[in-house]
């Protein structure tokens, strides 16, 4: 214990000191106003070369690191466009897209969005996705620790005496990040990457872009429409953060909310006992999740072909997804049962890589932390998490610890948060603004969506009552996905007077079948940040 705590000291140490170094540097979240004198990048389009979508262009697009010195350094910003293919008179412009994370890659989604909608639509849009600045495609790529997510992982639960093994990882993590990045750091907010879009609009060479925007996506179109309102067009945003809470608050939010989802998958499991042997009411259902869990604490299971153990942190992170995506209930039930009443371990084997196992480095975790860390204060003392989550954690121990771990970088960032916060959204000066909410969300939970609605005058807020898909629209509700189609054709609202103007109904639960294999043609998804989107059913 005690040379645990001499080596978390020493990490802080070395954090504190660069983080003294950039203590002059000014982030770009602490400024509104924009540079009128930067350099106009130029976008050099060529095939992408995707078989899948053969129209689909890519360019890399030069911009500031500072958007408060636009003729320093500069890094670079990959592009992709599936161009419009309606006559010139009846195309509207290009839209950006962003899936959220924050860091999420968004060059999956023209081709992806596109094709969800009428052609008749679609086809008058210029599709543009984009990798955020420091993840993915664009570069340089940010990589603080490959290996950060690679398994068995310490256990989440501060009970097993794994918090300070959490704590020396996290204080070394934030080291890494420091060591190799403190110059990109504090340029890697969203502001920022909001600023990245505009220098996507000017090097398209358009007055006005539209956008579409999920989860941190909403706070991303949302700061583009403050910062720059003139230059927008139609916005869409879908699964909303709210525009004032603190990301360590957001995340407490989340911790209940996805409790709620896990009781819902338990009831709905128990609902199958037919198929799956778990019992006939949530509270035992509930049980033996908890029961796999501890059996893998003192005999983890092989993650093949992903590498390492599958241990407690392994099989959390393997089913919080679930409140993201509820068609995945099928496969977690089939875990539980093929656990428990057949001793078979390789459903787990199967979700794992599905859902959890890591890439080939820490993905867009440096991005996450960039965003999360640098934009608000968060608690610097383990006292003050230990205290506040113990008491999240009694009302929803399915998720807070496992968040708490997940984002415990931030108490030990090179880069302190911004007294002020986020940017303030106000929406003067922009156009009507189209909402999309699930009441039951998780990830990005309905409060923020009712603090958008009030922080944009002229917004219309859709919601789906009793859904709890995490990013709404793309799934096959006519009710919503429509209203989307309309308001891209011509600018058409819901025309509903009241605080919601439009209600659509959920989707049914999944049919409760016994899931043993992969679906199809699809790969494992890397470790995700917590907002971002989960698809694999």
């Amino acid at each position: 214990m005690i040379l645990l705590m001499r080596r978390i000291r020493a990490l802080i140490s070395a954090v504190a000191a660069i983080g003294g170094a950039l203590a002059g540097i000014t982030p770009a979240s602490a400024s509104v106003s924009a540079p009128q004198d930067i350099g106009q990048g130029k976008l050099t389009w060529s095939s992408c070369a995707d078989p899948t979508a053969p129209a689909l262009q890519c360019a890399m697009l030069e911009v500031p690191l500072d958007y408060a010195h636009p003729n320093g350094a500069k890094i670079k910003i990959k592009v992709d466009r599936l161009p419009a293919t309606a006559p010139k008179n009846k195309q509207q412009g290009p839209i950006l897209l962003n899936p959220g994370g924050p860091g999420d890659s968004g060059l999956w989604m023209p081709a992806y969005i596109s094709g969800k909608i009428p052609q008749d639509v679609a086809s008058t849009y210029d599709w543009i996705g984009f990798d955020p600045r420091g993840t993915n495609a664009s570069e340089p790529h940010v990589t603080c620790d490959a290996h950060y997510f690679d398994a068995e992982r310490p256990d989440y639960q501060v009970s097993r005496g794994t918090s300070q093994a959490w704590l020396e990882k996290s204080a070394k993590y934030a080291a890494d990040c420091a060591a190799n990045w403190s110059w990109f750091l504090p340029h890697m907010t969203t502001v920022d990457n909001a600023r990245d879009m505009d220098s996507v609009r000017r090097a398209l060479g358009v007055q006005k872009i539209n956008f579409y925007g999920g989860s941190w996506g909403t706070s991303l179109g949302s700061t583009y429409g403050q910062l720059f309102p003139s230059h927008v067009r139609r916005m869409v945003l879908d699964s909303i953060v709210g525009p004032t809470i603190s990301w360590y608050e957001h995340n407490i939010l989340q911790d209940k909310e996805h409790q709620r989802r896990f009781d819902a998958f338990a009831a709905w499991t128990a609902k199958a006992d037919s198929v799956y042997h778990l019992g006939t009411d949530a509270a035992t259902v509930e049980q033996k999740y908890y029961q796999v869990e501890d059996a893998l604490r003192t005999h983890p299971v092989g993650a093949a072909p992903a590498p390492g153990k599958i241990g407690p942190a392994e099989f959390e992170d393997t089913f919080y997804g679930g409140g993201y995506n509820f068609l995945r209930w099928p496969r977690m039930a089939t875990v539980l049962s093929a656990y428990l009443t057949k001793n078979d371990t390789r459903p787990l084997d199967i979700a794992y890589n599905l859902y959890a196992a890591p890439g080939a480095d820490d993905g867009t975790f440096p991005a996450y932390n960039a965003v999360q860390c640098t934009e608000n204060n968060w608690p610097r003392d383990w006292e003050s998490w230990k205290r506040d989550q113990a008491k999240v954690n009694a009302v929803a121990p399915f998720y807070t610890y496992n968040n708490m771990w997940y984002n415990a970088a931030c108490m030990f960032w090179p880069y302190e948060g911004n007294r002020a916060g986020r940017l303030k959204i106000t929406g003067k000066g922009l156009p009507p603004v189209l909402l999309f909410q699930a009441t039951e969300d998780a990830a990005t939970p309905y409060p923020g969506a009712v603090a958008m609605h009030k922080a944009l005058p002229g917004s219309k807020l859709v919601v789906q009552h009793g859904g709890s898909f995490h990013e709404i629209l793309f799934h096959g509700d006519a009710c919503l996905d429509d209203t989307f189609t309309a308001y891209l054709r011509d600018g058409s609202l819901p025309t509903g007077n009241g605080f919601i103007a439009k209600t659509c109904a959920p989707e049914p639960d999944p049919i409760p079948v016994y899931v043993t294999a992969p679906p199809a043609g699809v790969k494992a998804e890397p470790a995700l940040p917590r907002t971002g989107p989960q698809a694999i059913p």
